[in-house]
């Protein structure tokens, strides 16, 4: 059985968007002192929820991608929709990921049926 390709392109861009913004939030409290520090760790928390959405979100889509399952690619996809919710001025980080994995899911979901 081939990979799906809408999920695999998904994967790959959660992959790197949750990298990104794991090393983002965690380099801006390490290299900060005092007020900055304190500012960086607000902005964290913020984003807290998005973040553990967003990593959840790539681990279900992935596993939908490689084990061939359209229930774990509906929760990724539902996922990153919650993050988008959770953290609107980062909605366009995630759209494209949310858009994919449905379509993946649809494609998985006909697969497994025919």
């Amino acid at each position: 059985m081939n990979l799906n390709k809408c999920l695999l392109i998904s994967f790959i861009l959660s992959l790197l968007y949750s990298i990104y913004i794991i090393t983002y939030f965690t380099g801006a409290i390490g290299t900060t002192n005092g007020a900055q520090q304190a500012g960086a760790a607000i902005a964290t928390a913020l984003v807290l929820p998005h973040m553990i959405c967003m990593i959840l979100g790539t681990i279900f889509n992935g596993l939908g991608c490689f084990l061939h399952k359209s229930s774990f690619a509906l929760t990724g996809a539902i996922l990153y929709a919650v993050a988008m919710v959770l953290f609107p001025p980062y909605l366009f980080f995630v759209i494209m990921q949310m858009i994919l994995s449905f379509v993946g899911y649809a494609g998985l979901r006909k697969a497994n049926q025919a």
